[in-house]
């Protein structure tokens, strides 16, 4: 059952259309002129709004635009006995979902409203989806180092620079990566991740670049690469350092040239691509055993960012833990649960060879074999630490 807005200043075409939808078990509150249904809209969350275009005190157009520039989400399907296509046009583009025309079509209503429906119920749960993203790429703490951290991704985010993140295993080179994307002006365009440690050598330029069918044994259909899907928006390549060096070389030429080529294809493909890199190996020292192009180190290190590993930052383990209790409990649709003080001292004293990713690994263990709340006892005996 939907809850509907109908503004109409005609009481019959209003009566109208809370008797149908009534009948088809929604819940309908009635307007009877732009300026009463605009309170409404305004007050009150609607699955639905459905505005004449001509009315008194406030047109329909006029309130179409007012429910834009508020930010309301609801679709607004706009209803005149004096249609025209220049009038449907003006109103999609500024926002509305639908327009249909008087006298309504019963069944054209309903699969109007239909279609509203299904269209509100994947804004929500696109929401839902995005809050979990959110939340899982959060950069939480409060420590020099981190704070250092934020001030650079701020600084650089909105730029089209490349950027090389290093750090160990574990420190979280990938949320990092995540927070740059976020805040960038390309954040409404994809975000394409690439694990290049865990493409096997002959396969990763076929991943990043695609091929075409026939290109090789196994190319039994065109395949789009991991550039051009990220066309307009951010190519994340994670642990650069375990790349091939003839990958390497095609992805030196993408990078000055701002093109492409799929394997076996001569076509030359131009693609507008922000490239973020991350590894944890020592670059330089990769260069000179001949493991890695010096030039290629160049163009993507403009903005070096290093990620600081725990031990660098055992000041953000209460938070971080806090933080991890929350995040696990809604995973698994339970309470977050508590860690005593001296549970979490007892972990600021540990060696974090895996990092965060090792601290999230234990306070979920201890999640599910401690004591509620986790005791220092509970971490001695499941913590899994020396």
């Amino acid at each position: 059952m939907a809850k509907i807005l109908v503004i109409d200043d005609e009481r019959s075409i209003r009566n109208t259309l809370k008797e149908i939808l009534e009948f088809e078990q929604h819940k309908v509150e009635l307007a009877e002129d732009g300026k009463k249904g605009l309170e409404m809209a305004k007050s009150m969350n609607y699955d639905i709004i459905f505005s004449d275009i001509k009315m008194p005190e406030i047109d329909g157009m006029d309130l179409l635009h007012a429910l834009i520039n508020d930010g309301i989400e609801t679709p607004i399907v706009m209803i005149s006995g004096h249609g025209n296509i220049e009038t449907a046009v003006e109103a999609i583009k500024i926002g509305a979902f639908d327009f249909i025309e008087k006298p309504i079509d019963l069944n054209r209503l309903l699969v109007t409203v239909k279609n509203a429906l299904d269209k509100k119920n994947l804004v929500t749960t696109t929401k839902t989806l995005k809050k979990k993203v959110d939340n899982k790429y959060q950069m939480i703490g409060q420590s020099p180092a981190i704070e250092h951290l934020r001030d650079m991704i701020n600084r650089i985010a909105p730029t089209d620079a490349r950027v090389l993140i290093t750090g160990e295993n574990g420190t979280g080179k990938e949320v990092v990566a995540r927070q740059i994307y976020a805040l960038s002006n390309r954040s409404k365009a994809p975000f394409v991740e690439v694990n290049c440690a865990a493409i096997p050598s002959e396969l990763i330029e076929s991943e990043l670049f695609g091929h075409e069918k026939g290109a090789f044994t196994s190319a039994i259909k065109q395949r789009i690469g991991k550039f051009e899907q990220a066309d307009g928006g951010t190519l994340f390549l994670d642990e650069i350092g375990d790349m091939s060096l003839s990958a390497q070389t095609k992805v030196l030429r993408a990078l000055q040239e701002n093109e492409i080529s799929r394997v076996g294809s001569d076509k030359n493909i131009h693609v507008d691509v922000r490239v973020i890199a991350a590894t944890n190996k020592n670059l330089k020292k990769e260069i000179e055993e001949g493991n890695f192009r010096e030039d290629l180190y160049h163009r993507l290190n403009v903005i070096p960012i290093h990620v600081p590993s725990l031990k660098e930052r055992i000041e953000d383990i209460p938070l971080l833990v806090e933080y991890f209790c929350q995040l696990i409990g809604n995973e698994h649709g339970k309470p977050a649960r508590k860690f005593t003080d001296e549970a979490v001292q007892y972990l600021q004293t540990k060696e974090w060879t895996g990092n965060i990713r090792e601290l999230r690994n234990v306070v979920e263990r201890l999640i599910i074999l401690g004591s509620d709340p986790i005791s220092l006892a509970d971490v001695e005996l499941f913590g899994g630490m020396s």
